[in-house]
């Protein structure tokens, strides 16, 4: 089942990536600040699904299958 949830908290990061929650928070301020450069509005320790899969699976899509060009 996907989740329909906009912004992943860090735990569902560190889940996800297999690291603690303390490093979820650094990479979530990370990408935070990249989307805060772009001039978009950002929610501390949350961070967009879209885009941290966009960030972290270049390779592949949310489902898991070949990246489609459409990044």
């Amino acid at each position: 089942m996907k989740n329909s949830q906009i912004y992943m908290r860090a735990n569902e990061v560190a889940e996800e990536l297999g690291i603690s929650v303390g490093h979820a928070y650094k990479i979530i301020q990370t990408l935070n600040e990249e989307l805060e450069k772009r001039g978009y509005i950002v929610l501390r320790g949350r961070i967009d699904r879209k885009f941290f899969h966009e960030k972290l699976y270049t390779t592949r899509s949310e489902t898991g299958g070949e990246k489609d060009g459409s990044i």
